[in-house]
């Protein structure tokens, strides 16, 4: 079994319904196990700054998919909760993002793991940190703990809510 950890984030409509109707889509799969799942986090946007701001969050799995069939899964949850790709970085009703698998460095032109971006960001080291600060970024050596203290980005990033309770079984 692999452990991955999975950013998840909606700033369309309602947010919290995005995240809930992809997290219990998500922890319905077979060979998926939930760990454990972040509090929620308001976060600002980055990128594209012209549009609302997210409810951002971590959930961290135990999975027997190979890692290619694990993204393939994440892609199948966002449409099937709506997702349209408009602007990158834009608006969206939900996004789920591939941060680590196990200890796996890959990097393809459809997956890139870790993500690539992932350790310059404060909307995924702070929820991630929250749940499993000693995991170690697999290019960088650093456990998460290690790079949200170094982090330097001025984005605010403010307690929202309580980790979504999901009905796994619905």
């Amino acid at each position: 079994m692999a452990h991955a950890y999975i950013g998840f984030g909606s700033n369309i409509d309602d947010r919290l319904h995005y995240i809930t109707q992809a997290l219990r889509l998500l922890l319905n799969a077979a060979d998926i196990s939930l760990i454990k799942i972040s509090s929620l986090y308001e976060t600002e946007p980055v990128g594209y700054e012209e549009q609302g701001w997210f409810l951002n969050g971590v959930v961290a799995i135990e999975t027997s998919l190979p890692v290619h069939q694990l993204l393939t899964l994440l892609k199948r949850i966002e449409a099937a909760v709506g997702r349209q790709h408009r602007v990158r970085w834009g608006p969206r009703e939900v996004d789920l993002d591939l941060l680590i698998y196990d200890h796996c460095c890959i990097d393809t032109p459809k997956l890139t793991v870790p993500h690539p971006e992932m350790h310059q960001r404060s909307f995924v080291l702070v929820p991630f940190a929250e749940i499993a600060p000693d995991v170690r970024h697999p290019l960088l050596g650093q456990n998460v703990r290690t790079l949200l203290s170094n982090l330097n980005d001025a984005k605010t990033v403010k307690l929202a809510a309580p980790p979504p309770k999901i009905d796994a079984r619905m």
